[in-house]
């Protein structure tokens, strides 16, 4: 079965309550399971409480202010580093508030070791401050504790699906590829590689599927990461380090701003040039699964959302933005006019 198909089966699976264990083969997965406990044991355990990001962002900008909610692991709360400003969201937030020139309120509901199961707990607590987009990062996590990829694709769908239907903008990076990691040791490496990528390809088909837009992580921190890797690495050698969060963020601020209808009017049609295009959902998210940076999200061809060979996508990659530094998150509005919803979402942060 080609990687295409592959994907589609897997995403399938998924939304049926199939297993998709035969996607991956019981070899793969049984190797998956004993190497993973080896790899654990060398990356050792997230005890450590990451700085909390919660807060505005953009003081001085207009508004009305942008709410984003931030969901996922630890790549999305920042595990590993000491200060609030190297964390995701505050590269995430300072960033979309600079490119938009509006404040930004940040919710992060990221946990540290969450697996896919913990979305529909994080979409809860989310809907809940009324966001504008939710950012989910979600995955790894999955693959180094062997679960089917199956059931991770089905969390996420649900999660998605719910987040869109309260009118949630949805942008989530799909697994990045666990390859790229130093202590994670052959024959693992290579399956963890083949595994991530599988299971990136399948959250992007349910993402798209549900009503959001994904981008891929792949390897994009792969060759800074072999280039470099004392200044890229957290302690672990597992997690980024603050500059592999920077890193990470400006991959996710131009999709982001897209998500938000907040680019400008001569990014919004594909450029051939820059590889971009129109294709089928699958062998879209093949590609983007090869490809870090790459965006993917719904579209019309002809006036209808499908082809023979399912959904129409756009493939996307997209410019990135000058990067700023983070700000440190304020805990209040320095605005002097509030509306009622951002008084409320002050007040919670």
């Amino acid at each position: 079965m080609g990687a295409t198909g592959a994907a589609r089966k897997l995403a399938s699976a998924a939304a049926l309550g199939g297993g998709g264990l035969s996607v991956l083969g019981a070899g793969l997965y049984g190797v998956l399971v004993a190497e993973a406990k080896i790899a654990r044991r060398l990356i050792g355990n997230a005890n450590d409480v990451p700085p909390q990001a919660t807060g505005w962002y953009g003081r001085g900008r207009p508004g009305p202010a942008i709410r984003i909610a931030l969901l996922g692991d630890s790549s999305a709360a920042g595990y590993g580093v000491d200060r609030v400003e190297e964390t995701t969201g505050a590269h995430l937030a300072t960033g979309v508030a600079a490119q938009a020139d509006r404040r930004v309120h940040l919710r992060s509901f990221a946990v540290v070791g969450a697996q896919s199961s913990a979305l529909a707990e994080q979409v809860d607590a989310a809907l809940g401050t009324h966001p504008d987009l939710a950012v989910v990062l979600i995955g790894a996590n999955d693959v180094t504790h062997s679960v089917l990829p199956s059931a991770s694709v089905r969390h996420l769908a649900e999660g998605v699906r719910r987040l869109r239907e309260q009118g949630v903008a949805v942008v989530v990076g799909t697994c990045p590829d666990l390859g790229t990691i130093r202590p994670i040791p052959q024959p693992l490496k290579q399956v963890a590689r083949e595994w991530s990528r599988r299971l990136a390809a399948a959250q992007t088909i349910t993402v798209v599927e549900n009503g959001g837009r994904s981008i891929s992580l792949g390897d994009i921190l792969g060759p800074e990461f072999d280039a470099a890797p004392a200044l890229l690495f957290g302690p672990d050698r597992f997690h980024p380090s603050a500059d592999g969060y920077k890193q990470l963020a400006s991959v996710l601020i131009p999709s982001c701003l897209a998500a938000l209808d907040l680019l400008p009017a001569d990014e919004a049609l594909p450029e051939p040039r820059r590889r971009e295009g129109i294709l089928p959902v699958a062998a879209a998210a093949v590609r983007a699964a090869r490809t870090p940076g790459t965006e993917v999200d719904g579209t019309e061809v002809g006036g209808t959302q499908r082809g023979l060979r399912g959904r129409w996508v756009e493939l996307r990659h997209r410019r990135r933005r000058p990067s700023t530094d983070a700000e440190s998150p304020g805990e209040h509005e320095d605005a002097a006019e509030e509306t009622s919803t951002d008084s409320a979402a002050a007040g919670g942060a």
